[in-house]
């Protein structure tokens, strides 16, 4: 009986251990209730709805930002999405922003067809990676997409809906850090909602 009930106690300390160091490991972005953490760059709308949240145009129908307070260089970011209407967007990272002028590099979130999951570089050299055309099925327009962001170094990779959708090695990228920003695109119409953004923090 003391045996039992000391496994039981040490099995139980070793959990809270474990669970206590994933958590260090671990960010939430978004903490589901408000946009803590995150400034607006630009007149687009940005806001927290229901656990989720929301990127909307606003009567100004221009490009729109939402930007991290902090920096991040090594990482793996996990997020989900929903497009709804044009739903064109897309995840920066290692960006800056002056006013709505990024720079930086975009996990692109598109409509079908257009790419989303390649690299494309902002103010800069532009698409430095498309998927293939095969990859474009892995998007499910209207529906909640998962979205993986591995940037360790030099090497880029992402994953839509568990397919891995492009790898890529660049000096530039690995030469940088800065903020994540999520997008809305200039053109009007345009709403996607966000949900369970995480990041983990990569060892260097």
């Amino acid at each position: 009986m003391k045996k039992t009930l000391f496994a039981c106690l040490l099995g139980s300390t070793l959990l809270l251990n474990t669970n206590s160091t994933s958590a260090q490991k671990v960010s939430a972005l978004f903490n589901g209730k408000n946009l803590d953490g995150w400034k607006i760059y630009g007149t687009e709308k940005w806001y927290a709805d229901h656990g989720e949240l929301v990127c909307e145009s606003g009567p100004d129908k221009a490009y729109g930002y939402l930007g991290t307070n902090g920096q991040y260089k090594d990482f793996e970011l996990t997020l989900q999405f929903k497009q709804e209407a044009n739903g064109n967007s897309g995840v920066f990272f290692h960006s800056s922003l002056e006013g709505t002028k990024i720079t930086g590099w975009q996990a692109e979130v598109a409509p079908p067809g257009l790419h989303t999951g390649g690299i494309y570089e902002s103010y800069g050299r532009g698409w430095l990676v498309q998927p293939g055309k095969e990859k474009e099925q892995y998007l499910k327009m209207g529906e909640w997409n998962t979205m993986k962001i591995r940037v360790s170094g030099d090497s880029v990779a992402t994953w839509l809906n568990g397919h891995e959708m492009i790898t890529l090695k660049d000096d530039k990228i690995g030469a940088a850090n800065g903020q994540i920003a999520l997008q809305i695109h200039s053109g009007g119409g345009i709403k996607v909602r966000w949900k369970n953004i995480q990041l983990v923090t990569l060892e260097p």
